[in-house]
């Protein structure tokens, strides 16, 4: 009875580890290249690939993204603005703020103009080919 109980434990702590290695492998291939620390991603995956449990503990300290620290905005960054359709992150903002809602208002109007020509050329039946022999 006592060596069923030490396999029982035994085979609940090799679950654990598998999950965590899996979560990890996930969490190394998730992380944007440019976020993660100390060495390439590709090494980070490789390390944490054939050496679980060094490379798991390595991972979560020395190469997984900071959460604590919030990235700083460069100077030419832009704030949230009323186009939240043309944001992401690290995009370039123009340095005459007005100038930039300005175009992004005539972008979303043209491609608001698109969208209604579209919807009524569904609308209108094809023209008919009238080039018969």
């Amino acid at each position: 009875m006592h060596t069923s109980r030490v396999a029982k434990i035994y085979a609940l702590v090799s679950l654990v580890v598998f999950v965590v290695w899996v979560w990890t492998l996930a969490q190394v291939l998730l992380t944007p290249d440019a976020l993660v620390r100390r060495l390439p991603k590709v090494a980070w995956l490789v390390i944490v690939f054939f050496f679980p449990m060094l490379g798991t503990v390595g991972w979560y300290v020395f190469g997984r993204p900071e959460t604590s620290a919030r990235r700083t905005a460069s100077p030419y960054e832009r704030p949230a603005s009323a186009f939240p359709e043309y944001d992401r992150p690290g995009r370039a903002a123009a340095t005459d703020p007005d100038k930039d809602e300005e175009f992004l208002r005539q972008v979303r109007e043209r491609a608001e103009e698109q969208r209604r020509r579209y919807e009524q050329s569904k609308k209108q039946p094809p023209p008919a080919d009238d080039s018969s022999d």
